[in-house]
């Protein structure tokens, strides 16, 4: 084993960030794999795990937004580990609940299932890997016997059902030639003792002996004849065997045999590189001889507006100088009046008259000058402030020239908010971009100019996160081709929902009737059919026998904080009621008979007549709004007589807004983002998000916007 390990290709010191777990970046301890295929160490699922819990205690989907709890691992109590580590953990007291773990190698919630940790395989593969690494790593370090006398000698080699090393004197004395021991599986020197037999999580005392191709994990003979498997394909673990290691063989050997090419392709990739920076620089010198351009046109308009209204300054200081020595001379006209009086002592009336003529008017000529003061000029140089709005804006969305470059187009469509945005969009010249910059900022009520947010992206899509609760923002982007740039596209206007995004999924146990519904295997989908039974029930129509709904609700409960969530009910449903109610009144619903109960004189049938509508009181443990056949029905108001539109075309998605707090829920409009109904809710007790179904008709759940989805069908 150790001759074939120093005549790899690939030495073991080389992989060592395939042996890192994604949650505390240390070499794995004890690996679990995930229903994704991804490993993690066991002592990260329960601490993640604990995190969870913790957070959905204490602060509920409040901090939905905040950041992954794999970046704040604390180092939990053995009674909460332990509480972790039992079968049938769960977050939820109605219904036992599924585990949804978020995996922190892909980023993806996978299911644990009802038996958490302990339905997971330990990844002895890894592990055995991980453990020739650390001797690798500390190989000057030898592993001593664990049978020899002080002082004790170096091992030669490991026994596996003993679980102890031995040098070569110790293991002819415990392993004699002709006993049951002398068969034992041995080794190199170890420290990595595993099972031989690899067994069953879900059935303890069985072995694996089974693959499962639709789960793609190994299975015994129980799971497939009446466990979880007993649908699905299998086959023998040694054909699993023999053909995932032909095809791992072959792309092993493919990459070995592309070596040349990877070297030579490192090579192009060192020139392109190099090429890349001298462009670069060039790209910059001739940036700042266009910037220079503008500070010299900068500079000679600055010149020039400053000119102007130095000129004018002059021109109307030199005004008000004229009209100040005006004002002077008017100081000096007390000898005139002095004349004027000694005029006045004249008694000849001819030379009176001939002396006063002129001297009238120059008296007349003083008196209106006081009479009617004005300044010669204006103080404020109002028509000489700059307005530099437009050319700010330009200068702020100054970009690269575009040469040739068609703009891209924002897909409407296929663009949407929910817990994160994402944007889609079409270039029509896609071969000729190698880059894009999508650009988003938050519109305020007061139409303030935010700053844009810039994110490069090489593809035609991207989901935006940590953008803020009920809030309209702009989208739009621009292709790159090399240091050209197109101009941007048309804006997109989307509005986030009105609090944290509650995921959830359907609670297959609580009042399933899997008669007249059909749950799919994600449990994000439900379907009513008006199958058999309900012909048969039909007969009993002339006893006074009606047709009730199937209720079916959400796997986890609210006991405070804002939500919301939202789902498409198919245009082809008859009736569906959606809304929220409290786990007392759900219990009544499910578990009350309803057979010879007619549905008219019930609160929550569905029906919309308008009885049930009338009576409702102000504050009620549940609330449920009919949508069916393409229309959506707004339940009629038990304060108002004013005639309404409660008609309206069924929205492509439909959100609820529930405020535990306040007690308040809340109808939207997912296209639109607009509220079409609310009410006062009694949330003295855990609320579920309900759903109600009367013949054909389908509800699904809308799927959370991540970064990075995994295919589970991936062949094997």
């Amino acid at each position: 084993m150790e001759g074939d390990a120093s005549d790899s290709l690939v030495s073991i010191k080389n992989i060592e960030r395939e042996l890192i777990c994604p949650a505390c970046k240390e070499l794995f301890t004890h690996p679990l794999i995930l229903p994704c295929q991804h490993s993690i160490c066991h002592k990260c699922v329960k601490e993640l795990l604990l995190t969870l819990d913790d957070s959905f205690n204490e602060v509920g989907s409040d901090n939905s937004n905040q950041s992954s709890p794999r970046l704040r691992l604390s180092s939990p109590s053995m009674d909460k580990i332990d509480r972790i580590s039992r079968p049938g953990w769960k977050r939820n007291s109605l219904t036992p609940k599924t585990t949804i773990f978020p995996c922190p190698g892909c980023e993806h919630n996978v299911d644990l299932g009802e038996r958490g940790i302990n339905g997971l395989f330990r990844n002895f593969t890894l592990e055995t890997i991980v453990e020739r690494y650390r001797q690798a790593a500390r190989a000057a370090t030898a592993i001593m016997c664990d049978l020899c006398k002080p002082p004790p000698q170096e091992s030669t080699k490991s026994c596996m059902d003993c679980s102890a090393s031995y040098c070569n004197e110790c293991f002819k004395i415990y392993h004699p030639w002709g006993t049951v021991k002398a068969q034992h599986e041995y080794v190199g020197p170890t420290t990595n003792f595993r099972p031989k037999i690899l067994m069953c999580p879900e059935h303890e005392t069985e072995r694996i002996n089974m693959y499962c191709e639709l789960c793609r994990r190994p299975v015994c003979h129980l799971c497939k004849l009446g466990g979880n498997h007993s649908n699905h394909r299998v086959t023998t673990m040694s054909t699993a065997y023999k053909t995932l290691k032909e095809k791992l063989s072959k792309d092993i050997d493919y990459l070995i045999g592309k070596e040349g090419q990877v070297k030579s392709q490192i090579s192009e990739l060192n020139l392109l590189m190099k090429e890349t920076e001298c462009n670069g620089e060039r790209a910059k010198e001739e940036a700042i001889t266009h910037f220079e351009k503008l500070f010299e046109i900068l500079e000679e308009r600055k010149s020039s507006v400053l000119r102007a209204i130095d000129a004018s300054k002059k021109l109307r200081l030199d005004k008000f100088q004229t009209q100040v020595e005006e004002y002077q001379g008017l100081l000096e006209n007390n000898g005139l009046v002095g004349y004027a009086q000694e005029v006045l002592k004249e008694t000849d009336q001819s030379c009176f008259v001939q002396t006063a003529k002129q001297l009238h008017l120059r008296i007349h000529k003083a008196t209106e000058s006081l009479k009617s003061f004005r300044p010669a000029a204006q103080t404020s140089f109002e028509d000489y402030v700059v307005n530099t709005s437009k050319q700010t804006e330009l200068l702020g969305e100054l970009s690269f020239f575009s040469s040739g470059i068609d703009v891209p187009e924002i897909n409407e469509d296929q663009s949407k908010v929910y817990n994160n945005a994402l944007i889609n969009w079409h270039h029509p010249e896609k071969d000729k971009a190698d880059s894009y910059v999508l650009e988003y900022r938050k519109i305020n009520k007061d139409e303030e100019m935010m700053p844009w947010n810039e994110i490069e992206v090489c593809g035609t899509s991207k989901v935006v996160s940590d953008l803020e609760e009920n809030c309209h923002y702009a989208f739009r982007v621009r292709a790159y081709k090399g240091s050209i740039c197109s101009p941007c596209s048309r804006e997109l206007i989307l509005h986030t929902p009105p609090a944290p995004v509650f995921s959830f999924l359907f609670d297959e146990k609580c009042g399933y009737n899997n008669e007249h519904l059909l749950l799919n295997l994600k449990r994000d989908r439900v379907e009513s059919r008006a199958g058999f039974n309900i012909l048969l029930a039909a007969e009993r129509i002339q006893v006074g026998y009606y047709t009730s709904l199937d209720y079916i609700i959400g796997d986890i409960g609210i006991t405070k904080g804002k939500h919301f969530w939202a789902f498409r009910v198919e245009p082809y449903s008859y009736l569906v009621k959606v809304g929220v109610a409290s786990s007392d009144k759900l219990q009544e619903w499910i578990h009350s008979p309803r057979d010879a109960v007619s549905p008219r004189y019930e609160q929550d049938s569905g029906h919309d007549s308008g009885s049930e509508d009338a009576c409702f009181d102000s504050s009620q443990p549940f609330t449920l709004v009919t949508v069916g056949m393409k229309k959506f029905f707004i339940p009629k108001s038990p304060t108002s007589n004013e005639p309404e539109n409660r008609v309206l075309p069924m929205p492509t998605s439909i959100g609820i807004f529930l405020d535990y707090d306040k007690g308040r829920v809340s109808f939207y409009d997912m296209d639109h983002m607009k509220c079409l109904y609310e009410r006062q809710v009694d949330c003295s007790h855990t609320m579920y998000p309900a759903f109600a179904l009367m013949g054909s008709g389908g509800i699904q759940l809308e799927e959370p916007i991540t970064a990075k989805y995994l295919d589970y069908h991936e062949d094997m």
